[in-house]
């Protein structure tokens, strides 16, 4: 019931639906007290709208943020409440008391303020945000950009600007109990002087010095720098919020190569999203002040999506473009036809070539390169269950899908009968569930089927842990736990420091967003090291539901011995690892015609929606001599990601210079034609007949003939 509740009402939690419920019911609580009228029943409920109110705006409630759309926003729940209160004074006899209009004219003069307030407070938002936002990239040595104003006067500005009410509301409120003015004047006077003091503490941030450089001046200072950084190598990337993991999986790509890299985002979310890295960052939201940055040197660009917005690069002839994805997998959208306008598309091995060979969607075979996958290096190899252990299983199924297509996923129609045959296995196995972070943003069977698969975990971790047989060291665990915190907390400390991303303000994060190498370094060892703090703070033995980035996929992978999971990129990445796998036929196609059509699954143990094949994926585990596929997965990572020599990092890296000679070559044959055209200089033929010319302009509705 609660949890149906907590659904529908789109809380995170039972305590945030008790808030909403309290805040709710409080209003109507409120115009009861005025009405009969009690001034001490009043004041109660007053208070809890407002601890409500305050509790859901810092959870960041969904509810209370969809509140404004029917009329019920944050100024106007004040509003009533303000009303109220002056019912209250009418319904208490006080109309013709000096309390009573002074509480009018307090309300009055205090939203008066609001609008003020609440257009400076605008006004310098809008005059912080910078054209560009950057992250490695030394602009202040260029341009003057100003502290931002004390994160105490705009974080949740408008609500800390209501909230002044307080002190008149208490005064008058003890007036109305004490049947003397003076605490309500007391009151009012610190409302209505605050709210002044407000207002005036913004105002030097909207002139002068307090403000950064107009665009013209930061776009000529981003030129600056890329005049004098060269950069060869651009990663370009635009998408949402939840879309972030498909540009960071690069990042340490880009950070390896031996040409000079540059990372160009269109979104500020994906900026703020973005994983410490050194590379130098551009985000630039909008498409004309990219389209006049000095790309110039730029000879390679590689796309890790297909979205619309890459249209503002592609334009540029002078560099080559490639499509490298976010993934490797048998799905439809690993052969999407958009890769028809890349110069070239890179694939992990030969079985990305041969997918676009059958799905036959216009791109070439020559322009397809292997370049192996160089984010797959962390992943370990298979060398059997250590002894003393128990296996663990991984569950990692993919999402639903945009289409509905009941074979995107086995969330769905096979979950939990994967994860209660897991649980139940006899000799026993441990069950990590990793879903995938999109689950449930399009269906709602999914939703509440990974639900329910969160359940099973969770109560097979608890029987677990009342089982004889399995026992853990307790002083380990907890030198783990004291470990872990402590790694956090330095890590906290490092996001904190000399980190653009932990900066609230734009134009502040652009100005100090140079990544400290020392720190970044220490970073980078304190999570591996937090890695191995967290598989130890419990048992090896203990079931795991694992949400959120860390721990990463691939540290999932380095400590299950199989994986059952869907079509999906998981699926290829994870036979990098040499380890037994399974693969949900939940669109029910038949063993073969599901190998047949996804080239990952030829080596996986096949299961159908019921999974009773589970048991020939334990057997693997659980004797690694009676594998009878294991010789099959060696050959099948061959083919779909390539061969382990070179690694995939020098083949990405000889692919990029290899793509960047072409460039070199082809803006050379055009400087030497356009150099040829010039020096001929033939005279300019006779004009034709206008009659006879048909219009090359833009035509009678607007739209340019020639692009």
């Amino acid at each position: 019931m609660i949890s149906t509740a907590i659904r529908v009402a789109r809380v995170g939690s039972a305590a945030e639906l008790a808030a909403a419920a309290l805040m709710v019911l409080g209003f109507p609580a409120l115009m009861l007290a005025a009405l009969v009228p009690s001034t001490p029943a009043f004041a109660a409920a007053a208070a809890v709208t407002y601890l409500a109110d305050h509790y859901l705006h810092r959870k960041g409630s969904y509810l209370v943020n969809r509140l404004s759309k029917v009329r019920a926003g944050l100024s106007i729940r004040f509003l009533i409440r303000q009303l109220l209160l002056i019912l209250l004074l009418a319904r208490l006899g006080l109309a013709d008391d000096l309390i009573y209009y002074g509480a009018i004219a307090c309300f009055i003069a205090f939203y008066g303020l609001q609008a003020p307030h609440g257009a400076l407070v605008t006004l310098i938002r809008n005059r912080r945000r910078m054209p560009v936002a950057t992250r490695n990239i030394d602009l202040a040595s260029r341009i003057r950009i100003p502290d931002a104003p004390p994160r105490v006067l705009l974080h949740r500005s408008a609500e800390k600007m209501l909230h002044l009410d307080l002190a008149a509301v208490a005064g008058i409120l003890v007036s109305a109990a004490l049947g003397s003015a003076v605490a309500g004047f007391i009151g009012i006077g610190l409302t209505v002087g605050l709210g002044c003091l407000y207002v005036l503490a913004l105002v030097p941030y909207v002139r002068g010095a307090k403000i950064p450089p107009n665009a013209e001046r930061v776009l000529a200072a981003v030129d600056e720098w890329l005049a004098e950084y060269r950069p060869e190598t651009v990663l370009y990337f635009s998408g949402s919020k939840d879309s972030a993991y498909q540009v960071n999986m690069w990042l340490e790509t880009m950070e390896q190569l031996d040409s000079k890299p540059l990372i160009i985002l269109r979104e500020r979310v994906i900026l703020n999203n973005l994983a410490p890295t050194t590379v130098p960052v551009i985000c630039v939201p909008g498409g004309v002040h990219l389209m006049n940055l000095d790309l110039s040197n730029v000879r390679v660009a590689l796309y890790a999506a297909n979205v619309g917005k890459n249209i503002h690069l592609l334009r540029v002839p002078t560099m080559k473009h490639v499509f490298i994805g976010h993934g490797d997998s048998d799905k439809l959208a690993s052969v999407n036809p958009y890769s028809k306008v890349y110069d070239e598309v890179w694939t992990a091995g030969r079985a990305g070539r041969d997918r676009y060979a059958i799905a036959d969607v216009g791109v070439r075979d020559d322009d397809i390169v292997e370049v192996g996958r160089p984010q797959l290096a962390p992943i370990q190899g298979f060398s059997g269950v250590p002894e003393g252990r128990i296996p663990t299983v991984l569950y990692a199924p993919t999402w639903e899908g945009w289409d509905g297509n009941p074979g995107n996923t086995s969330i769905v129609l096979a979950g939990e009968n994967i994860v209660e045959r897991l649980v139940k296995a006899d000799p026993p196995v441990r069950v990590l569930y990793k879903p995938h972070p999109f689950t449930g943003t399009v269906s709602k069977e999914a939703g509440a089927a990974h639900r329910r698969i969160t359940a099973l975990v969770e109560q097979a971790a608890v029987e677990r842990a009342t089982d004889p047989r399995f026992t853990a060291d307790a002083a380990e665990r907890t030198a783990a736990k004291a470990e872990l915190a402590r790694i956090e907390a330095r890590l906290a400390e490092l996001a904190g420091k000399g980190n653009g991303n932990a900066k609230g303000d734009e134009a502040e994060a652009t100005r100090d967003g140079v990544v400290d190498l020392a720190r970044y370094e220490e970073a980078a060892r304190l999570r591996a090291e937090w890695n191995t703090a967290y598989w130890n703070s419990f048992g090896s033995h203990e079931h795991r539901v694992v949400t959120g980035a860390e721990p990463r996929l691939y540290d999932c992978f380095n400590v299950s011995d199989a994986m059952v999971s869907d079509i999906s990129s998981v699926v290829s990445d994870f036979i990098a690892s040499g380890k037994p796998y399974a693969v949900t036929d939940s669109g029910e196609l038949g063993v073969e015609e599901f190998k047949r059509q996804n080239t990952a699954v030829r080596a996986a143990v096949i299961l159908s929606n019921a999974a009773t094949e589970l048991d020939g994926l334990l057997d693997a585990v659980r004797d690694p001599a009676a594998d009878p596929l294991a010789e099959d997965r060696g050959d099948l990572k061959r083919y779909l990601l390539g061969p382990d020599e070179p690694t995939s990092i020098e083949q990405f890296n000889a692919a990029v210079g290899k793509l960047a000679i072409k460039a070199e070559t082809r803006n050379a044959g055009q400087d030497a034609r356009t150099a040829t055209g010039a020096d001929a200089d033939p005279e300019p033929e006779p004009d034709p007949e206008p009659a006879t010319v048909p219009a090359q302009g833009p035509t009678a509705d607007g739209d340019d003939l020639n692009g």
